[in-house]
């Protein structure tokens, strides 16, 4: 079921797309529900624009396939259903073969590099979002967060101000230090990403028409 949240605060400039659509997939268990949440309470409660999400899991409560979709606009969002994808993190295998259908035309794809062997893109950004948690920070638990970190250093869909706040408010007492780190972790493979490769062309290709 999709959820509003109400804007408070002046728009940010963080993107200035009228509508993006952001889904974040991989397995029960990773905190894909959770990085929903706070993408779209950093979107809505803190850079003050217009946020609806859903979720839905696979048929296994941990292991299976499962998604988080935020859409993200400057108006009123008059259809809070994902129908074509800007934004598409993949952490498995399974999530970015079952949720990869609907993508935009030029929509950023990015995946974990340990995880997704296959990405459905050639355009594809991989990094290691697992690997950082579980040997950088000794949590494989915040991959999550890491991969949230890159997404918005890749893509601005939000800014870092606001999606710090949104973590902080929503992780656990006594992980906030934690948290911080992983996002830092993210935001810095995309930084030496974006300055030992050029970034994907967000224009269609062959593969994508």
């Amino acid at each position: 079921m999709a959820r509003s949240v109400k804007k408070e605060t002046a728009p940010s400039q963080a993107s200035t797309q009228e509508r993006m659509e952001v889904r974040l997939a991989g397995s029960g268990g990773q905190g894909l529900i959770l990085a929903g949440l706070v993408l779209a309470e950093a979107a809505g409660l803190y850079d003050g624009r217009s946020v609806a999400m859903g979720q839905s899991y696979g048929p296994e409560a941990r292991g299976g396939a499962s998604k988080a979709e935020v859409i993200i606009s400057d108006q009123d969002i008059d259809y809070p259903l994902a129908t074509k994808v800007d934004l598409f993190l993949a952490l498995t295998q399974e999530a970015a073969d079952t949720y990869s259908w609907d993508l935009k035309p030029g929509a950023w794809i990015v995946v974990d590099s340990d995880l997704v062997s296959h990405p459905p893109s050639s355009r594809a950004v991989a990094l290691p979002f697992t690997a950082t948690a579980r040997d950088k920070l000794k949590k494989p638990m915040v991959a999550n967060v890491v991969a949230l970190g890159a997404l918005i250093e890749l893509s601005g869909v939000v800014s870092r101000r606001a999606l710090e706040k949104a973590l902080l408010a929503r992780v656990p007492k006594g992980t906030e230090s934690l948290n911080k780190k992983a996002l830092s972790e993210g935001m810095k493979l995309a930084k030496d990403f974006k300055s030992s490769s050029p970034l994907p062309s967000q224009e269609p290709s062959a593969e994508d028409v």
